[in-house]
């Protein structure tokens, strides 16, 4: 997993355990820090690791990532190349196992943003396994799934069309 995953995760979680339901913008993220810490990066800075457009953080801006998110410092780099994600910590619920599965399932498929982004969402619910069993309900019964697909299919051309304006 790449820093930059790392950390729209950690704001996924981060969003998610602040009863936001969503993932933390980076905004949202930078204005808490600033609140809580009195220190913060910039929006700027911050998308730019997300983006790999600055592949490592200087030893400050690590240490108050680590602060702001609770992690350990040596957390926030790339991981090496075949890394296998069963050395990790055993995070010993089965909440955080799913999560922590979600995430490098999404980073398998990071060449389909599609995909990566739909497994980094259910990866960052509150209640994980809820999500898995509501999908797979949803696509137990054909004319629910064609129904949950057709409003999937209505939604995307709006959400383009909000970006665009």
């Amino acid at each position: 997993m790449t820093l930059g995953q790392k950390l729209k995760y950690l704001r996924a979680a981060e969003g998610n355990m602040r009863g936001l339901g969503r993932p933390m913008t980076q905004v949202e993220a930078v204005r808490a820090m600033q609140r809580e810490l009195r220190k913060t990066v910039s929006q700027a800075y911050l998308s730019q690791l997300e983006n790999g457009a600055r592949p490592h953080l200087t030893s400050k801006s690590r240490a108050l990532l680590a602060r702001f998110f609770k992690v350990h410092p040596g957390f926030l780099v790339d991981d090496p190349k075949g890394f296998d994600a069963s050395l990790e910590s055993d995070l010993g619920t089965s909440e955080g196992k799913l999560d922590v599965w979600f995430v490098h399932l999404a980073e398998r498929f990071d060449e389909d943003a599609a995909v990566s982004k739909a497994l980094m969402r259910i990866a960052g619910q509150k209640d994980t396994r809820a999500a898995i069993l509501l999908l797979g309900a949803i696509l137990a019964d054909p004319s629910l799934a064609k129904r949950a697909r057709s409003m999937v299919e209505r939604a995307q051309p709006a959400r383009g069309a909000r970006r665009r304006s």
